[in-house]
């Protein structure tokens, strides 16, 4: 084999390494063994928690895990972690280093004024892409906002961009908009990495009602991105499903919600709805996959209630319920490596919300 072929063989294989697994309606979503972290571990000075979103550097094996604790524990942050699989589960999960996320001034973030959501690593420019709800809080010296954003940090943790979000996007003092912590809560990028889709995980005010009990649906949105002009392409109208289950006591805190998206390809993504109802143990979690082909830009509609348009439809791969044992909060979601088995895996996490009535749990699947 002379040089010039070695050399492309090389960037073929290599190619071959970054492309993204292809998941189909047939595709079977096998599960493999769970691990838990320990509540409230300390791991370099910080309180190990709230790990909202996760991604898989595969030239480094290593993952990135982005708490949404905000400032309010310790600083915001991310994690980076070693994960240990095989064909029988989980078999360590090693966190390597903690990265303090900072303005483009280098200062901290003040108390609650961040909320990351979503992590993703951009290979191209050795980035993490990072959505942060928006929140709004109404109390006697007034209402404070916390707008959402999409935002590009350094590796070492320093604000080096965000995206031009659109103005339905923007958190208000009225009810228009995204709800507080309802709104971008996941994060992918298209295989060739110029394009990123991003998830309003609940309804907007004028798009109607959040999801309810029995056949209370409700609409919410994905947005697409162009990545090197960092501006809005398109919004594309989601169906979430009713709550899965009536709360208890009745009148309880209940939610179901998009929490997380994976682009798969060929126009599709995994879209996780994650059901919760005070009063039952964890979270009812449902992994569909979403097709984008036909679906309506939607950008130009004020409000889904009542507007003609085509949605994105959706077809179920799998209720976590069928696992026959408790999930709690899943949050997010990454391919990682081959396992030794040559399956492709699957990892998910849920964030604790610090209480110990959750737990800070990965969840490992292959492909087949």
């Amino acid at each position: 084999m002379n040089l010039k072929t070695s050399i492309f063989v090389l960037a073929f294989l290599t190619g071959c390494a970054l492309q993204k697994p292809v998941i189909t309606s047939h595709t079977q979503l096998h599960f493999i063994g769970q691990y838990f972290i320990p509540l409230k571990k300390q791991f370099k000075g910080t309180t190990v928690g709230g790990l909202s979103g996760i991604d898989y550097d595969a030239k480094s094996d290593v993952y990135y895990l982005v708490s949404d604790d905000g400032s309010k524990i310790d600083p915001a942050r991310f994690y980076t972690a070693k994960i240990k699989l095989s064909n029988k589960g989980i078999d360590s999960v090693e966190f390597v280093s903690v990265t303090t996320l900072l303005k483009s001034n280098d200062s901290v973030y003040s108390y609650s004024s961040i909320d990351p959501e979503a992590v993703r690593y951009y290979p191209k420019k050795h980035q993490l892409f990072i959505s942060s709800e928006g929140e709004k809080i109404v109390n006697k010296e007034g209402t404070t906002l916390h707008q959402t954003s999409i935002n590009i940090n350094k590796l070492n943790g320093v604000l080096q961009d965000s995206f031009s979000l659109p103005a339905n996007m923007h958190m208000q003092s009225i009810e228009q908009g995204p709800r507080s912590n309802g709104s971008f809560e996941g994060l992918s990028f298209t295989n060739d990495y110029k394009a990123i889709y991003v998830n309003v995980e609940e309804p907007l005010y004028e798009d109607g009602p959040k999801a309810g009990g029995g056949d209370s649906s409700a609409w919410t949105r994905i947005l697409k991105f162009d990545v090197a002009s960092r501006k809005q392409v398109a919004q594309y109208a989601y169906l979430v499903d009713a709550v899965a289950y009536p709360a208890s006591p009745a009148g309880a805190f209940k939610i179901n919600g998009v929490s997380e998206i994976l682009w798969v390809g060929k126009n599709e993504l995994l879209v996780m709805e994650r059901s919760f109802s005070t009063g039952r143990l964890g979270c009812v979690i449902k992994i569909y996959l979403a097709n984008l082909s036909g679906a309506t830009n939607v950008s130009s509609i004020h409000s889904l209630k009542g507007a003609s348009f085509r949605p994105v439809s959706k077809k179920l791969l799998l209720n976590m319920e069928t696992l026959g044992m408790p999930v709690y909060n899943i949050e997010g979601v990454t391919f990682g490596p081959k396992l030794p088995n040559g399956h492709q895996s699957l990892l998910f996490v849920a964030d604790d919300n610090f209480s110990a009535v959750d737990k800070t749990q990965f969840l490992l699947f292959e492909l087949k």
